[in-house]
């Protein structure tokens, strides 16, 4: 090889190599969501957005069916952070639940908890639907199968004395599900998830929905039993035209695989709690507001990830 092509090629070799370590060293950051009518969405977009440093870390939310289905992807290694509700974050990891019988998720960590998910149960306005027994017999969507919403349904149901065989039901997402209901094919859909939520927003404003409260003394009696749901209102207004409600709620985490390097779940809960991403989290969604380091270690349910828990340990948030 003459010395000049010698040299060339050497000089080819050595970019090739420049290159190949830029991409290693940017890491690529797939945070699991929720469908795009809901909160996880645009919510993950505004955190995907806020903790990407250019050349390091490039963080995207990708649209899922949610909890269940981001826990399975964040475990499986398709996702390196996802959205769960805490009720099922847990089960999940301790085996209960519904994940009984089935392997426990041992490496599934929190990097934050992030806001309240009020549970709404939305009806056709008219419908005649005034709590939660009033729906036997009623066209009801649960949201999709891999969904913490189609879980906790069921939970609330069961507390009436219900199933899914005592309701005609259907496993729709909740964009879906609106469309249906405002054509006339459904009489109620439930969804958990901060409110405001898209898919509600647009139909409240055609006049043409209600929200129905979840109270009473079988509400009671499961939120003896299970502890994750805890009391929440909708304020008037949150949706246009519509009055208080009270309702339940469970919380909504950030979760991570223990495979994760600590380095760069601390790099991503630091530029999480920034001045910068606060300002961002308090213009993008209603949320985002309560996205605060002061949240995030309330009501863990699973050990933190190592990173993240340096992160908190610095600021004086756990010892």
């Amino acid at each position: 090889m003459k010395l000049k092509t010698w040299i060339t090629a050497l000089t080819i070799a050595a970019a090739a190599v420049g290159a190949a370590g830029t991409a290693q060293a940017q890491q690529f950051f797939r945070i699991g969501t929720g469908g795009t009518a809901g909160t996880y969405y645009p919510v993950g977009g505004i955190i995907g957005n806020a903790v990407s440093q250019p050349g390091k870390l490039i963080a995207t939310a990708v649209a899922s069916n949610g909890s269940v289905a981001n826990i399975n992807g964040v475990m499986g290694g398709s996702f390196e952070a996802g959205f769960t509700q805490s009720d099922v974050a847990f089960w999940a990891y301790s085996g209960t639940g519904t994940f009984e019988g089935k392997p426990k998720a041992q490496d599934l960590r929190l990097i934050a908890t992030l806001y309240p998910e009020s549970i709404h149960l939305v009806t056709r306005k008219g419908s005649g639907i005034k709590g939660v027994a009033d729906l036997k017999g009623k066209r009801v969507s649960m949201d999709e199968p891999g969904s913490g919403t189609l879980v906790d349904v069921r939970l609330i149901l069961g507390a009436y004395g219900l199933t899914d065989k005592d309701i005609k039901a259907e496993y729709l997402k909740p964009n879906q599900a609106g469309d249906k209901l405002k054509d006339g094919g459904l009489d109620a859909f439930f969804f958990v998830g901060g409110a405001p939520a898209g898919a509600i927003a647009e139909l409240a404003s055609t006049g043409s929905i209600e929200l129905v409260p979840l109270v009473g003394p079988e509400i009671d009696a499961l939120r003896s039993k299970q502890e994750f749901f805890t009391p929440d209102v909708i304020t008037a207004n949150t949706y246009q035209n519509l009055p208080e409600v009270k309702t339940i709620s469970v919380n909504a985490q950030m979760v991570t695989s223990a495979k994760l390097p600590e380095q760069v779940v601390y790099e991503v809960t630091k530029a999480l709690y920034s001045d910068a991403t606060r300002k961002t989290l308090d213009a993008g969604h209603a949320k985002g507001k309560l996205i605060t380091k002061e949240n995030a270690v309330k009501g863990a349910g699973i050990p933190f990830h190592p990173g993240a828990e340096k992160f908190y340990k610095e600021v004086g948030l756990l010892k």
